[in-house]
């Protein structure tokens, strides 16, 4: 064990000089705390409170911390559940991560945060210990971190300040997790104007353990040891969560960098070796990481959830930087950083381990009965309090509510208006604009520059619907994840866009042959000040639990992140939705594309005219207006049982989901996966559903799937359809090259294009704006 950097005995504000000065002036409004809630803080002490106290208050009492608007609103996923979805949650909402049983005496515990403010200000290290935050999430519930997901939007692709973001967010999260050697197996990258001044960096984290290992983050045991272990503590990150994540951007630009923490990822893979290690040992009673708030959050939220109280000495924790004051000690939130109740007979073997992986650890106190978090600096008192103040009575607040103004003008201005050609030439042309435009368009400038394939257990990843890793060697037990939202589709309807963004996520688990089984949340939207962004907020999630109830999925755990905006505009609302799902062995993964020519490819589901909130009516128009596609929440529900059928029965070589691009854009990336080529028609699309070309290419309706079957399970696969009253038509099949011919998609009687120029069209988009894309290693 180490011993706590020399530190002067500064005079500290203690709680009986708190006692004697009740009218001392305090800087409340500064670490964002509200007239009323410092208000309400004296009256729960009794008093006012001391400047350590203060700053646990304001750090505990943030919008990112405290979820004080959102609360209300988050409690009705625990009012909509089902027998169903409790039948494999082991952890749910309340803990640092939700556990979910897969099976075979395995859990996975997996979850979904938001860094988005730091990565603005300061894009790498904003990005890099978002990445690190999560991963400390998921080593808390005593489970060895697998992989890692993020979900990115970014301001207009041309947008001179958009490059620094993308460049630095980018790398940051590259740089940690590969650091790490963690894969990163999926996620999202967006381009648009509504997130210039406010990108979004939302990153999810899986890990992996049995039933038996799962640990929680509650302080209980009298006399039990409370041991700060890992990095030092300093200056970065100080008022992160109270002032950074809890405000809004003025129109200045990027400022506030002090509070943006700074990562060592090297650091954090020794914390995670010795994390396993203390948990295989059985030497912690209970483990909080430090992130948002640091020591003012792992020590009231483990003395509350314990229900106990707990002595600290603040002195003790060990510095970087020697100059802190006790209340930057408490609000820092420097990263790599693990808080453990350890009993007193086990300290020894737990020093044992820390000093083996070179850990640097300090015993800070001890866990009482009395009910009360008291901390001491140098022997004098500066905290005292109960716990449950702190980290879990904090203020609630019923926001007030303004249906938009707007919003029915929105929705009256449907793309049904939008002109739609016959004409072959263009139809072609907005093909091609749409296969190149940048959220549609190749992302392996991002994806390249992370590891997909690291700890050799990656079964699918990019550029597939969904990542998938092996849990199991031996029996090939693994699990799938997908991360989905469009914006777009929620500005027009927040109801709906919650439900589309779960639909998809849903469906693209379904397709990779997995059983889709839980869902976590990281629901980004505006100032909650604004009512008509708590209306978006609270259709959102009352979209989101409804679908979640009928889908028979339980939301496990996530993130709010508020005041998104720059000035008065907020984002549109994006609540992204990650959905984990079960496949009992990975070896009978479907790929996203085909890989042998002669094959049938089918359309599952059925095609409406519903381009409104679409790609093509963005891209070819630049239009937003209309209502969003009608998502069927029970058909999702008999697709994703089909698929999986169809799985068991080793039917479909692939299968690939219909959402943004629609019908035109899976084609094109089915065909690009492998390189091998089709021919398709619309005509039979055309007539049963009553739909023109560009409906049939371009619409975004939902429960669709496109899958290739090989031409021996034909038969077998039409009945399967039929038998579940499917909706299935053969629209095309994969096709061979003929000699010294390039392998092409053809549109019959619209167009044909080579695998090559459609590459050239949309691996071209990405390097154009930001420079070359990282080449993949040559055997």
């Amino acid at each position: 064990m180490s011993t706590p950097a020399a530190s002067e005995n500064k005079v500290a504000d203690t709680v009986e000089n708190a006692l004697a000065t009740p009218e001392k002036e305090q800087p409340y409004a500064a670490l964002g705390l509200k007239p009323d809630e410092y208000e309400q803080i004296k009256v729960i002490l009794g008093r006012r409170p001391t400047s350590g106290e203060l700053a646990m208050y304001s750090v505990m009492w943030s919008e990112h911390c405290s979820y004080k608007s959102s609360k209300i609103y988050l409690r009705r996923f625990g009012d909509k559940v089902s027998e169903e979805m409790k039948s494999r949650l082991m952890v749910g909402m309340g803990q640092n991560a939700g556990v979910v049983d897969v099976g075979e005496g395995w859990a996975v515990t997996f979850k979904v945060e938001s860094h988005n403010h730091p990565s603005y200000i300061e894009p790498f290290q904003g990005a890099a210990t978002g990445v690190g935050g999560i991963v400390r999430d998921i080593i808390s519930m005593g489970a060895r971190p697998v992989a890692v997901m993020d979900q990115l939007r970014f301001g207009a692709i041309d947008h001179p300040d958009t490059a620094r973001v993308v460049h630095g967010v980018v790398s940051g999260i590259s740089a940690y997790a590969n650091c790490l050697g963690l894969p990163n197996i999926g996620g999202e990258t967006v381009f648009d104007a509504v997130y210039q001044g406010n990108p979004l960096v939302n990153a999810l984290a899986v890990g992996v353990m049995r039933h038996e290992d799962i640990k929680l983050a509650n302080a209980t045991g009298a006399g039990n040891q409370v041991v700060l272990f890992g990095a030092r503590t300093g200056g970065d990150g100080i008022g992160g969560a109270s002032i950074l994540a809890s405000d809004t951007f003025a129109d200045g630009g990027p400022t506030k960098r002090p509070a943006v923490q700074v990562g060592d990822p090297f650091a954090e893979k020794v914390l995670i070796e010795c994390c396993l290690e203390l948990y295989k040992d059985e030497l912690v009673e209970a483990i909080q990481d430090l992130g948002a708030a640091g020591i003012s959050c792992a020590t009231s939220e483990l003395a509350a959830n314990g229900g106990s109280g707990m002595r600290v000495d603040l002195e003790k924790v060990l510095l970087r930087d020697p100059t802190l004051t006790p209340e930057e000690i408490l609000m820092s939130e420097s990263q790599e950083r693990m808080m453990a109740i350890v009993a007193p007979e086990k300290l020894d073997a737990f020093l044992a381990v820390t000093s083996k992986w070179d850990v640097e650890t300090s015993v800070l106190g001890e866990v009482t009965g009395d009910g009360r978090l008291q901390i001491f600096w140098h022997g004098e008192q500066i905290v005292d309090v109960d716990p449950s103040t702190v980290a879990v009575d904090g203020p609630v607040y019923e926001r007030p509510v303004a249906y938009p103004a707007w919003i029915d003008a929105l929705q009256l201005d449907s793309a049904a208006a939008l002109p739609r050609s016959a004409d072959p030439e263009t139809l072609k042309e907005q093909f091609l604009q749409l296969l190149g435009s940048p959220n549609l368009a190749d992302t392996s400038w991002v994806t390249n520059q992370y590891d997909y394939y690291v700890m050799g257990n990656t079964a699918l990843s990019f550029p597939d619907d969904a990542g998938m890793i092996r849990v199991d060697e031996e029996s090939g037990l693994g699990f799938a994840i997908a991360t989905d939202c469009n914006g777009r589709y929620c500005q027009l309807d927040p109801y709906a866009g919650a439900q589309l963004a779960l639909a998809e996520a849903y469906r693209n688990v379904a397709v990779t042959g997995a059983i889709p089984t839980a869902v976590t949340d990281c629901l980004n939207f505006g100032s909650p000040e604004n009512p008509e962004v708590m209306w978006q907020f609270g259709r959102a999630v009352d979209g989101l639990a409804d679908a979640c109830l009928e889908l028979g999925v339980p939301v496990t755990g996530g993130n709010v992140s508020f005041y998104n905006q720059t000035g008065d505009t907020p984002i549109f609302p994006t609540p992204v939705v990650g959905v984990l799902g079960i496949i009992d062995d990975v070896a009978r993964r479907i790929p996203s594309g085909w890989q042998d020519a002669g094959e049938n490819i089918y359309l599952l589901g059925v095609t409406a005219t519903e381009l409104s909130g679409s790609q093509w009516a963005g891209t070819v128009h630049g239009h937003l207006g209309g209502r969003p596609p009608a998502v069927d929440l029970a058909a999702e529900r008999r697709l994703a049982e089909l698929i999986q059928a169809a799985s068991q029965q080793e039917l479909v070589s692939s299968a690939h989901d219909l959402s943004a691009g629609g019908l035109a854009q899976a084609l094109a990336e089915a065909v690009m996966r492998f390189g091998v080529g089709a021919r398709v028609w619309l005509r039979e699309i055309m007539e049963r559903d009553g739909v023109d070309a560009a409906t049939a290419l371009f619409s975004e309706s939902t429960g669709r799937v496109i899958v290739s079957v090989p031409r021996e399970e034909d038969v077998k696969f039409r009945g399967l359809c039929e038998g579940r009253g499917y909706p299935v038509l053969r629209i095309g099949v994969t096709d061979p090259a003929a000699d010294g011919d390039e392998p092409a998609l053809e549109i019959q009687d619209v167009f044909t294009l080579t695998v090559p120029e459609l590459r050239t069209v949309s691996h071209g988009t990405l390097p154009a704006a930001f420079g070359p894309v990282i080449a993949e290693p040559v055997a």
